[in-house]
């Protein structure tokens, strides 16, 4: 595939966002013709918002994560933030905290989750990326079986946490959810831009980074940050939604190259404009039924993943 400048790329994915939410508004139960501008604004434009900045985050979450590991398939799930944060929302419903609460927790558990495989793997005062993404993986699998366990528990909200565990892009209050997220997401964005440039230089190598001037822990460690609050505040707001940060960067790389001052904002985009369309199939595949977002992108991703472990295996062998 050849190679297209980020300069003409991004604006190009911009209008394939445009043209994304355009279609989001369109597609619905109730025809648009019949709805008043109230709720085409405070639902379904704010639902279409939503979804975009969702996509974003954990697409802005993979790309740092694989920057950092130097692994193509990092992305929120194996480095542990996704389990972390659904440990910390469906522990907070079990235990008595309204659904609304729930939120806060998973942020919480997300960032808590990254945080302690840093702690795991450090070792003389370093953080190796490949002992980091290992504690990533225990930390995030052993809260995902904590979840099985507490989900055997009796909980009034039952349903909503399995739906919230499913990821579902509701039309429930959505643009106070976007107020949550896109705070964080900004702030996230900006440490990984800050450090764009010694992401391209840590893909060479620990050793080189650090010969050419690149503080490597401490890039690291705000990287790390960075990446889990990105992809805790999504997961918080819209429950779990695979994939999505494993499948953007690989595109977004293969469309623009892997510098990250380009990579990044590509990646941005195009998360956002995926997430807006699987959101959109999963409104539009049986009518009047709400499908969970997550089973749209999972669809999708899961042969990708294996397509991707594939072909590295076939290069190692």
């Amino acid at each position: 595939m050849k190679r297209i400048p980020a300069s003409l790329a991004v604006p190009g994915l911009v209008l394939a966002a445009l043209g994304a939410a355009g279609l989001s508004l369109v597609v619905g139960s109730t025809p648009l013709s019949q709805l008043s501008a109230t709720i085409l604004w405070e639902v379904r434009q704010g639902r279409t918002v939503l979804a975009f900045l969702v996509g974003a985050s954990l697409a802005a979450s993979g790309t740092a994560f694989q920057g950092l590991f130097r692994n193509p398939l990092a992305d929120p799930f194996v480095a542990g933030v996704s389990g972390g944060a659904a440990l910390g929302a469906v522990g907070a419903v079990v235990w008595g905290a309204p659904l609304w609460s729930a939120a806060a927790w998973a942020f919480a558990g997300g960032v808590g989750a990254a945080l302690l495989a840093w702690r795991l793997a450090r070792v003389r005062g370093r953080v190796p990326a490949g002992s980091l993404l290992l504690s990533g993986f225990a930390v995030g699998t052993f809260a995902s079986a904590i979840v099985s366990v507490l989900l055997l528990a009796k909980s009034r909200n039952w349903n909503e946490v399995v739906g919230w565990l499913m990821g579902f892009v509701s039309d429930a209050n959505p643009w106070d959810r976007v107020l949550v997220l896109a705070p964080c997401l900004a702030a996230s964005v900006a440490v990984m831009a800050w450090h764009a440039r010694d992401l391209d230089l840590l893909l060479l190598g620990e050793e080189t980074a650090g010969s050419l001037g690149v503080d490597v822990e401490g890039a690291k460690g705000r990287l790390l940050v960075a990446a889990s609050v990105a992809a805790s505040a999504a997961v918080a707001v819209c429950g779990i939604v695979g994939f999505v940060g494993l499948i953007v960067p690989h595109a977004m790389r293969a469309l623009v190259g892997p510098r990250h001052r380009g990579l990044l904002p590509a990646a941005l985009v195009g998360g956002g404009v995926l997430l807006v369309l699987a959101d959109i199939v999963a409104r539009a595949a049986v009518p009047g039924v709400p499908m969970p977002v997550g089973a749209v992108t999972a669809l999708c991703g899961a042969p990708f993943f294996l397509h991707l472990l594939r072909r590295k295996s076939l290069r190692s062998g």
